[in-house]
């Protein structure tokens, strides 16, 4: 009745740690850390989303440029065009009609240049967002990208994704982590123990020391530990089944990506190499032709108009073409020499070399 030592007629003090079957630690621990691996892939995840994302806005920012450019260079020639005109109109050799036409043209290019100003402002404040920058900290113009090339074989694109994505990194460590979570519900079908030492201060009795060792039975509650086993198991299997899913999903993104990448840049070779020199031939002639009344001027102002176009397309191509390059990185899950045919394998050598040192 009371908690005085020097009163009880027995005092015992006693301390006791729990021991885990030998082999459970050792699981606990590794399943942690294939946890923290599976958290570092992630954040390269995330690192690969962001300069993904910076790659793209870059490069709309480039376009921005580029369209500006072009619908300046334009208003220039319109503008020489209306003056043509309108001294063709004083001389009795076009008509009024031709003289409106060309400044309703004037008018409607210093629109787009207006037009194109505000989405390089929206292109600029986006990019300085992806860089935790002000949106309206100054950027310098862009530079222009290399031509575009693509020399890397496509079966060693995807060969070297399913080694490097970090996605897939990260669900092969919960795939590992489940193996183990498996090896250890089986080990809970054997005992823990448990160790104590105690000190006897008896009052009108000689103390003493005393020790303890004890072991749980799991297989009085063997249904619960059967069932703790089910639930890894189905883990495990659900766990390398998304593994198989997500590989599938890197083959298709790099095999997608890797199309785009080639489409961009067949379009970007005919724009440079067929289409634009045609227009070009097209705007010469045209100009020529409605300087000795051979044409009319809507034609002209349609050759105009074409060859406008085809310069928007021909910047749209390479601007494509970079946002997909950097899209095929992405899906590869490291950066990609361009001019190097063999960088697939050569990068996936160097992954393999590091892994291992």
């Amino acid at each position: 009745n009371s908690f005085a030592i020097d009163r009880a007629d027995n005092n015992i003090i006693r301390l006791s740690q729990r021991i885990p079957f030998p082999g459970k630690r050792t699981l606990a621990g590794t399943i942690a850390a294939h946890d923290a691996d599976a958290a570092a892939r992630a954040v390269d995840t995330a690192a690969l989303e962001v300069t993904t994302a910076v790659t793209r806005a870059y490069y709309d920012l480039w376009q921005a440029h580029q369209n500006q450019d072009i619908y300046a260079r334009d208003r220039a020639l319109v503008e020489r065009l209306a003056r043509a005109t309108a001294d063709r109109y004083a001389a009795g050799a076009a008509t009024q009609p031709d003289v409106l036409r060309a400044h309703v043209e004037l008018t409607h290019l210093q629109s787009k240049v207006t037009t194109e100003a505000l989405a390089l402002e929206s292109a600029r404040a986006e990019l300085n967002a992806l860089l935790s920058r002000a949106p309206e900290d100054p950027l310098g113009r862009p530079e222009d990208p290399a031509p575009p090339r693509l020399t890397a074989d496509p079966t060693a694109l995807v060969a070297h994704a399913l080694a490097s994505r970090p996605e897939l990194g990260a669900q092969r460590a919960v795939v590992a982590r489940e193996d183990d979570a498996v090896r250890l519900a089986r080990l809970d079908y054997l005992p823990d123990f448990e160790a104590s030492a105690g000190r006897f201060v008896n009052h009108d009795a000689p103390d003493g020391f005393g020790a303890m060792l004890s072991l749980s039975i799991p297989l009085a509650y063997k249904a619960k530990y059967d069932a703790a086993l089910a639930e890894a198991r189905a883990r495990r299997a659900e766990a390398e089944a998304e593994l198989r899913r997500l590989e599938d999903a890197v083959r298709r993104e790099v095999r997608q990506a890797y199309l785009r990448v080639r489409t961009a840049v067949e379009q970007h070779e005919l724009y440079r190499n067929l289409h634009l020199p045609q227009a070009e031939q097209t705007l010469a002639a045209t100009e020529n032709a409605y300087a000795t009344n051979q044409v009319d001027f809507l034609s002209l102002l349609d050759s105009v108009r074409t060859i406008e176009s085809t310069h928007l397309e021909h910047v749209r191509a390479a601007a494509d073409f970079e946002r997909a390059y950097a899209d095929l990185k992405r899906a590869v899950g490291v950066e990609l020499a361009r001019n190097d045919a063999a960088t697939a394998s050569d990068a996936a050598s160097d992954h393999d070399q590091g892994a291992e040192r």
